[in-house]
């Protein structure tokens, strides 16, 4: 098997150095056109690092407002309603709803001079509060109550959930 003489015919060799020529044309056109929208992207891309980290350094900047807002609205939150439920009544055949209001309201009063203070004050004298209820003695329909704090929550609510006992 042999190469056909092709040299010899010029029709042939145009048409071989024309696709030479137009190739390395295209390869030219090609590159240039390929630098210039890579040029554009790592222009885009650079902006866009600016960019990014100017709005970093903003959100850094926001999150440190919110954090010392946050401490600042915790260290004044107080104390701003007490609520007092006292369950189990029925098992002493109290049913006398007035009797167990009026106990209630007698709780609140003494828990009273609370309001208005700072939560994390009331929270550090938890015990305190525990031990001024249990010691309180209920008169209601001519028997002695004692009661129990079962559970005691803090936020800008005092809730306290009592249960009682026959006083010894």
């Amino acid at each position: 098997m042999r190469i056909p003489p092709l040299y010899r015919h010029p029709v042939w060799q145009r048409f071989f150095a024309g696709a030479a020529v137009g190739g390395c044309i295209s390869w030219l056109v090609f590159l240039f056109m390929f630098g210039t929208i890579q040029q554009k992207n790592s222009t885009i891309i650079e902006r866009q690092a600016i960019r990014i980290k100017e709005l970093n350094g903003y959100i850094q900047i926001l999150e440190e407002d919110y954090q010392k807002l946050n401490q600042k609205n915790e260290d004044m939150l107080t104390i701003q309603e007490i609520e007092v439920k006292i369950q189990n009544f029925e098992r002493y055949g109290i049913k006398d709803r007035l009797g167990i209001y009026k106990a209630e309201e007698s709780v609140k009063e003494d828990l009273r001079s609370l309001i208005a203070k700072d939560l994390t004050t009331v929270y550090k004298n938890k015990e305190v509060i525990k031990k001024t209820v249990e010691n309180k003695t209920l008169n209601i329909n001519g028997k002695q109550y004692r009661l129990i704090v079962k559970e005691l929550y803090f936020y800008t609510t005092i809730s306290l959930v009592l249960e009682m006992k026959l006083a010894d």
